[in-house]
Order: C-alpha cells, then sequence, then structure tokens
C-alpha cells in the first residue's frame, strides 16, 4: 500500500529545494562558470550553432546524485 505521508514529506523536501535553487538562481544570478567548462562541445558554422555542455550535464548530476544520497542517508 501507497504511504501517502511519505509521499506528502517527499513533495515538501522536493518543493523547497526547489524554493531554495529558484532564490539562489535570482539571488545570484547566473553563475559564470556553469555551461561553459571544458569539454563543453560547441560548435559555430557560418549559419550554424551548435552547443551540448556534456561536461556541465555530468558535473550536475554528479552534485545531485551526491544530494540525494545524503537526503537518503539521513532518512
Amino acid at each position: 500500500m501507497l504511504d501517502l505521508s511519505l509521499m506528502g514529506k517527499y513533495l515538501l523536501w522536493t518543493g523547497i529545494l526547489f524554493l531554495v535553487l529558484g532564490g539562489a538562481l535570482l539571488a545570484f544570478g547566473k553563475i559564470p562558470f556553469l555551461g561553459r567548462l571544458p569539454g563543453d562541445i560547441h560548435v559555430e558554422r557560418a549559419n550554424f550553432s551548435f552547443y551540448f555542455p556534456i561536461v556541465t550535464c555530468l558535473l550536475l548530476s554528479v552534485v545531485l546524485s551526491v544530494i540525494l544520497w545524503l537526503f537518503n542517508r539521513l532518512k
């Protein structure tokens, strides 16, 4: 059976996390190094521009994985 109080706690913590992240983005504006790390793919041609931030995605994945691991560990 699904425990609705546990799901409510997860939703509450997720909302708080989004609130903190949104506030940080508003307060600090653009993070200067994020999206322009070495290893991010950027190709420019005459009428074409392609940008794929692969290293930025990997870094964010590691950071979020560690945060979620810590939340799970503290539970």
